[in-house]
């Protein structure tokens, strides 16, 4: 099977959204001063279109579900600030629109493997 070979333009990309997970974690953990964004938020990913006009943030937060939506709402209301950070730390000619999102996949997965050591744990209790 031939492996698809990647275009500078999307290693380009790739290397961007890298360098903006990199930053805007930062920015979150040592400069934003807003109580309503937990200090538990983490930046798992960004994935910024190929134009690289807009990017979508995907956040984690250990918390309720209240303090997830108040992290949210908290960095929506400081991307403009996020957005200057970047404009020096990011190497692109238009810093990308900044959309946040509430990425619940690791809770999601540690559900899945908690109802599967529940599994594996009533098969063996059977056996």
């Amino acid at each position: 099977m031939r492996k698809k070979s990647r275009t500078s333009s999307q290693i380009r990309i790739e290397r961007i959204q890298s360098r903006m997970t990199e930053v805007i974690s930062l920015i979150i953990q040592n400069e934003l001063k807003d109580p309503s964004v937990s200090p538990l938020a983490s930046v798992l990913r960004v994935n910024v279109t190929k134009d690289l006009r807009y990017a979508k943030v995907f956040v984690t937060v250990m918390g309720t579900d209240e303090e997830r939506e108040e992290t949210i709402r908290g960095l929506e209301k400081a991307k403009g600030y996020i957005r200057s950070r970047l404009a020096s730390a990011v190497d692109t000619h238009t810093v990308p629109e900044l959309t946040f999102v509430n990425d619940t996949s690791i809770e999601y997965a540690a559900y899945i493997s908690e109802k599967i050591r529940e599994v594996m744990g009533n098969s063996n209790n059977e056996n």
